[in-house]
């Protein structure tokens, strides 16, 4: 199949962060035509001034729809777009210079219909956002349990950095309403349709992520909220590993209290478990103060993600609570 490229990037009130990707895309090293189609969410602060500086430039598509979410703004976008292969981005990332050469060159050797990349931070980002990037994607974090393989089959793509073809959406009927949550919801649902997935390794992004410790909470105590609704609607797909923030929560408690009786040793594997974070920041970024906050970041991510999780699993798997009705903020209406 000659493979044609549609970039779809839904954008919510950030101009910025389009200017930014923009900029990338039009010094990207990869001279066959390609599409970038814009959504404007509902946004009250759009990115219509800023689309226009590109125009001579680049071949971009621009819409501008009422507010239903980053899920079926990009089905939208799907559904206008003019290319046979969707690339899924966020607004806030970055392309190196290689990457639509690099995606199109594993695709050309092995198709898949559904393909994810890695995501990194790029030099220039703040001490904040790099320590953020650290927690989200060591193998020391939760960045070691989500399926990172180079093999074709049970990688889970996020729709930060996703490829998908038409055929695949047109048979899945793209995202679902749930957000955050509606990319490994896509995934499972493509698996049992019968297509496959894949990492491909070099297709990176670079990715801003949130610019504050608090909107950081916010986003991972979704992710955490989400799992345990996606366990329900996928029960095949529940893993224990889900559980690990919320048990590394309980095991930092355990040790404060230890210490009141004197018992030192699950502090010291704790202290052991932060002193490798700080290490591995710190040397992958050649800069402590990376290195410390990367501990607050990993125990922000732990503690938000393992409390939504916890509380979420009471609401839907004890309770049988229905998951539109008990968590209405994470579900997008039409």
């Amino acid at each position: 199949m000659e493979i044609s490229f549609s970039f779809i990037v839904p954008v919510y009130n950030r101009p910025n962060e389009i200017k930014e990707l923009l900029e990338s895309m039009a010094v990207m090293d990869y001279s066959t035509p390609y599409e970038i189609v814009i959504i404007e969410d509902g946004s009250s602060e759009t990115s219509e001034d800023v689309i226009s500086t590109f125009t001579d430039k680049l071949s971009i598509s621009y819409y501008q729809k009422p507010n239903t979410g980053p899920g079926d703004s990009r089905n939208y976008g799907m559904r206008k777009a003019k290319g046979n292969y969707f690339i899924i981005l966020d607004s806030d990332v970055v392309l190196p210079k290689e990457y639509l050469s690099k995606a199109e060159s594993f695709l050309s050797k092995t198709f898949v219909h559904c393909y994810g990349g890695p995501d990194d931070a790029h030099k220039s980002f703040s001490n904040l956002q790099k320590a953020i990037s650290y927690s989200m994607t060591s193998y020391l974090t939760t960045g070691g349990i989500r399926g990172r393989k180079k093999t074709v089959g049970k990688f889970q793509p996020r729709s930060f950095n996703m490829g998908l073809s038409k055929e695949a959406f047109q048979a899945s009927g793209g995202f679902g309403d749930i957000h955050p949550g509606e990319d490994p919801d896509l995934t499972i649902r493509l698996w049992k349709l019968g297509y496959d997935t894949a990492l491909i390794p070099d297709a990176k992004v670079f990715h801003k992520r949130r610019i504050s410790w608090h909107k950081f909470y916010i986003q991972v105590n979704k992710f955490g909220l989400v799992r345990p609704i996606l366990n329900q609607w996928h029960p095949e797909t529940a893993k224990m590993t889900y559980w690990f923030p919320t048990l590394f929560v309980g095991y930092t408690l355990l040790s404060f209290i230890s210490l009141f009786f004197g018992w030192w040793y699950f502090m010291a594997f704790l202290i052991m478990y932060l002193g490798a974070i700080f290490l591995g920041a710190a040397v992958e970024y050649k800069n402590i103060s990376i290195g410390l906050q990367s501990i607050l970041a990993v125990m922000i991510q732990f503690y938000g993600y393992g409390k939504g999780f916890l509380k979420s699993y009471y609401y839907i798997h004890l309770l049988k609570k229905t998951p539109e009705k008990q968590f209405k903020k994470l579900f997008f209406s039409k």
